[in-house]
């Protein structure tokens, strides 16, 4: 049972309602840690609007930010981070053999240079931020300009801390059963989110 209260789509606030294109309970698990973060509107409205921005601005590829997404998910062990996928990302060239990568990255032939360079920072930032030196960043640079690079750090930063938040919270009860145990992994089938 999830370690903080939810609300149902239904009940949505009017505005993050509308927002999210009024959803319904069939949407649920595509919804992620949504229900939980509709407690407070404000704030779940105040993050729709931060993802909403990134999104809209951004330079990178959705292909490489939802590769992100999910290996920090994994990281994190966010099951409810994990059993989403992204449509933008899924136009992009998202396929399961990218997602499956993402079980050992570096040895992909399923990503792209540059993305393992990112999926490897990413890392850092997850498991142990205090390792990252300039060697991370010149290896960042060889893909990336300054300002991919300060996106794609902002990118992981909100994936870390709002995907550490949501595992805290244990949001499994709407999951599919292989997003329940502790073995839950990104390269399983998700739900896709808009």
């Amino acid at each position: 049972m999830a370690r903080v209260p939810t609300v149902r789509p239904e009940d949505f606030d009017p505005d993050l309602a509308a927002a999210l294109g009024h959803p319904s309970t069939a949407d649920i698990v595509a919804l992620g840690s949504v229900p939980a973060w509709a407690v407070r509107p404000d704030i779940a409205m105040a993050m729709r609007s931060f993802q909403q921005s990134m999104t809209a601005s951004s330079v990178l590829a959705p292909r490489l930010r939802e590769l992100i997404r999910l290996r920090i998910a994994f990281h994190n062990r966010c099951r409810s981070c994990m059993a989403t996928r992204s449509g933008a990302a899924m136009a992009d060239g998202m396929t399961d053999g990218a997602v499956c990568s993402l079980e050992r990255p570096e040895e992909s032939e399923d990503l792209t240079a540059a993305e393992k360079v990112a999926l490897r920072y990413a890392d850092f930032l997850a498991t142990d931020h205090l390792a990252v030196g300039d060697r991370e960043f010149e290896e960042l640079r060889q893909h990336f300009d300054d300002g991919e690079v300060v996106e794609l750090c902002a990118l992981v930063a909100f994936c870390v801390g709002f995907g550490r938040v949501a595992a805290t919270w244990d949001l499994i009860d709407e999951l599919p059963d292989q997003y329940r145990g502790d073995d839950a992994a990104p390269w399983l089938d998700g739900a896709t989110i808009r």
